[in-house]
């Protein structure tokens, strides 16, 4: 069986926050705060990471577009030949 490794994370608030974290893990149906904690930062960090990969994907295809479009690629044999067809037909 696979080992998993534990860290530990601690940290201090005022009670006043802490019992409003206590209260929204309650509504929630979280069983400790821990738990509700973990689950929070989880899918926020979630959420961050992905909006983060979404920016750079987005970075991404606007250089690809761009550079195609300012540096078009020589036309190929295919598409040459569908050119003067679609002239062609259209004369």
């Amino acid at each position: 069986m696979e080992s998993i490794s534990m860290a530990r994370f601690d940290a201090r608030l005022p009670k006043e926050q802490k019992e409003f974290f206590e209260y929204a893990a309650a509504l929630s149906g979280f069983k400790t705060l821990t738990e509700f904690i973990l689950y929070s930062v989880r899918e926020k960090a979630k959420s961050i990471i992905e909006e983060h990969d979404r920016i750079l994907a987005s970075k991404k295809d606007q250089e690809i577009f761009f550079n195609a479009i300012l540096n078009p690629p020589t036309p190929n044999e295919n598409l040459k030949k569908a050119a003067a067809n679609y002239i062609e037909k259209t004369k």
